[in-house]
């Protein structure tokens, strides 16, 4: 399948949000870059979404949201309450995106209803673990620092995710950063070493 970041042209801050196209059309996340431009840079590469994801609902991943759900009529994915959610995620449930089926893997500690998604070769890992960001290079992890969210909660997703990931993964797509190909595995035990020496984020 093919991945393509619909938001990496924005200069405002937002989220990635993910296009895979294949089998069926999926955009993880919807980022918070502006609408229209958004909705133009996914119909620059398929003319139906057959459904929206979401990793979780802070305002960087959905401030498009409206605008995607609109334009292409598609249902929304959520693990928790949405007023336009069609579709509950839960732990261990399988979504189809592009062309591989994703185990739902619940990883709270940056959200509450944060969800990453693990696919036989690629995982879409929302803001629990990053490939590079302002923090880490090769293995970053999501911040803790905020109201409600838990570094601990978010050690032990990683492990979590650590646990789902099949030896096949070999693509990373996160909230942010660059996407990674490679030695997956390594880059979240390296978040997970850095997260459980306690180093700061910012």
């Amino acid at each position: 399948m093919e991945v393509h970041n619909v938001t990496e042209w924005a200069d405002t801050f937002t989220s990635n949000a993910w296009l895979a196209v294949g089998e069926r059309d999926v955009l993880v996340d919807a980022g918070s870059a502006e609408p229209d431009e958004t909705v133009e840079r996914v119909r620059k590469h398929t003319d139906r979404l057959d459904a929206v994801v979401l990793t979780h609902q802070h305002g960087d991943h959905v401030g498009s949201l409206d605008a995607v759900l609109d334009a292409f009529d598609a249902p929304l994915y959520a693990y928790d309450d949405h007023p336009r959610r069609d579709k509950v995620l839960e732990a261990g449930d399988e979504v189809r995106i592009g062309d591989e089926d994703c185990e739902v893997v619940y990883t709270p500690g940056h959200a509450d209803d944060h969800v990453s998604l693990v696919g036989e070769r690629s995982v879409f890992t929302g803001d629990v673990v990053v490939y590079n960001d302002e923090a880490f290079e090769d293995g970053s992890f999501g911040r803790t620092d905020m109201p409600g969210q838990s570094r601990e909660k978010l050690i032990e997703s990683v492990r979590r995710l650590l646990d789902a990931l099949p030896e096949t993964v070999e693509a990373m797509y996160a909230g942010h950063g660059d996407a990674y190909e490679g030695n997956v595995r390594a880059v979240v035990e390296r978040a997970l070493e850095r997260a459980e020496r306690r180093e700061p984020k910012y």
